[in-house]
């Protein structure tokens, strides 16, 4: 255990010239401040010394009361329970920092976002294409700077700068952005050999719709309703880190009934949708008696959603300072979601035992355990390739570090332990829903939230049901959100799914996805 004296000793004395204003801001919360192009200095000390890696990055415009672009960087330790959040001052006349991109791959993507929202410059990034920004946006168009205003412009079909894989036999195969049934845009392009898969090359961004723009002028409160539509089938995970980033900047405390109830909401969200996934998982494998029952369960774990908040997806679960209601009375949850978890273990068992099942998952997709913790990975992907994390535990909110649980984690890192992650989570989650309503204490559901000191940023993590989820926020002079900033899971795992498709056959790719599932609304924003 690292203690947070032995660590601002270090960055004291090593980057003495490079970071300053050094303080403890919050009980594990380092802050301090480092030039733009000191910034890659500073993630080595952290990676050498401490072995704490960049998770999150985030880009506000200062300029109308410091003058300069803010870039926001948080670090955090793999196993140890603090962060340092470090913040740099971008000249506003020639914004520019210091690329991460060569040093740490997750940070390359938050850089191409940064710039394509921002226009401030990645010096040294080795790949300057466009990540949001599709090829009809004005060069000059920067949407997040507050002088951005509204644009109107349309699609002059100009095409994004694939990288080509040529040679004998090599065949390209689009597919996307518009697929088949109800799922959102995205497009894949894949360069095969017969039908084996030699590279893969994709494209989001189709559902931009300016998610975090949206959030700027709301009052803190008025922000959950959006932070639950995010992404639909995360809407607790979203809504949670959001509020209690509100609850971290205004300095609150939960009452402990509500950071209770906080666990049971979040579980019933894992629970359905890993049930769901299992499900759709065997339905690509053409189980389709798995996939119908496995939608039953779903739609009896719905049903209990909406008795315990009105909403099918859990909508109105939290709000600021605590949760939107009370366990309705007569209703036994631990009780209905052991049947439910029994009923789905009886699938589970005959999907196991299906050999054309298994022929289909073993081996399939597999993601190397170097190749996900390269990638930044996050989740049950990660948890399933050897990468053992999980927020919960390793940086517990709401009741969590009163409760137990086991993380499970597996190695093969192929479509089958993907699967088998999602049922040992569905069964922890069950375990957790009934600790947490058996200790369940008296008291109120929510508190005051109270005002946001102005230009005072607080960050929140919690470990949605695909995996850590951050929300950055920070209010201006006027009590209102000034800047919000958001990281889905997706954001890191889609890239990564590119490399688990290699080698694989193009009829492996809906197998392969579904076992990704990640979210294109979270990602694009």
């Amino acid at each position: 255990m690292i203690r947070l004296s032995e660590l601002t000793e270090a960055l004291t004395e090593t980057l003495a010239d490079r970071v300053v204003e050094l303080r403890l801001v919050r009980g594990n919360e380092l802050h301090c401040s480092v030039r733009p192009l000191d910034v890659p200095a500073l993630a080595a000390l952290l990676r050498r010394g401490f072995g704490a890696e960049l998770v999150f990055m985030a880009a506000a415009d200062r300029r109308a009361d410091r003058g300069v672009f803010e870039v926001h960087y948080l670090f955090a330790p793999e196993r140890e329970p603090w962060f340092l959040h470090a913040t740099a001052a971008v000249p506003a006349d020639a914004p520019a920092l210091g690329s991460l991109a060569t040093f740490h791959y997750p940070a390359s993507r938050f850089e191409r976002e940064i710039y394509d929202l921002f226009g401030i410059t990645a010096e040294g990034h080795p790949d300057p294409r466009p990540l949001v920004r599709h090829g009809f946006w004005p060069a000059e168009y920067f949407p997040l700077r507050k002088d951005a205003g509204a644009r109107e412009f349309s699609d002059d079909g100009q095409s994004f700068p694939f990288t080509e894989v040529g040679g004998e036999g090599v065949y390209e195969i689009p597919v996307g952005p518009v697929h088949a049934g109800i799922i959102e845009p995205g497009h894949f392009r894949f360069s095969v050999v017969g039908e084996t898969i030699i590279d893969v090359k994709s494209r989001l961004y189709f559902t931009h719709k300016g998610t975090e723009k949206l959030f700027e002028g709301r009052e803190p409160a008025a922000g959950v309703e959006l932070a639950e539509r995010i992404s639909g089938d995360t809407t607790i995970g979203h809504s949670l880190a959001f509020c209690q980033a509100l609850e971290a900047a205004a300095g609150m405390t939960v009452p402990e009934r509500a950071r209770y109830l906080r666990v049971v909401l979040l579980e019933m969200e894992r629970l359905y949708n890993h049930v769901a996934d299992v499900g759709m998982i065997a339905n690509d494998t053409g189980y389709a008696v798995a996939h119908s029952h496995c939608f039953r369960i779903r739609e009896r774990l719905l049903r209990l959603n909406k008795q315990l908040t009105g909403n099918r997806l859990l909508r109105g679960g939290i709000v600021s300072g605590g949760v939107g209601g009370d366990l309705p009375a007569g209703l036994d949850l631990p009780a209905e979601v052991d049947s439910a978890l029994r009923d789905f273990e009886e699938i589970v068992g005959l999907t196991l035992e299906n050999t054309l099942v298994m022929d289909r998952l073993e081996g399939t997709g597999r993601l190397t355990t170097r190749t996900a913790r390269d990638h930044g990975v996050l989740g049950y992907v990660a948890r399933a390739s050897g990468i053992d994390t999980d927020v919960r535990r390793d940086h517990p909110f709401a009741a969590y570090a009163e409760l137990s649980f086991r993380v499970p984690v597996f190695e093969a890192g192929d479509v089958k332990a993907r699967t088998l992650v999602r049922v040992e989570e569905a069964r922890e989650s069950a375990g957790l829903i009934r600790q947490a309503v058996e200790r369940l204490p008296r008291g109120p559901l929510a508190a005051p939230l109270g005002e946001l000191p102005a230009f005072a940023p607080a960050f929140s993590m919690v470990e949605g049901w695909r995996g850590a989820i951050i929300h950055w926020v920070m209010a201006g002079a006027d009590g209102r959100l000034e800047r919000v900033k958001i990281l889905d899971p997706s954001f890191l795992n889609w890239r990564p799914l590119s490399y688990a498709l290699l080698k694989n056959i193009v009829p492996d790719f809906p197998l392969c996805n579904k076992s990704f599932n990640q979210s294109y609304s979270g990602n694009d924003l």
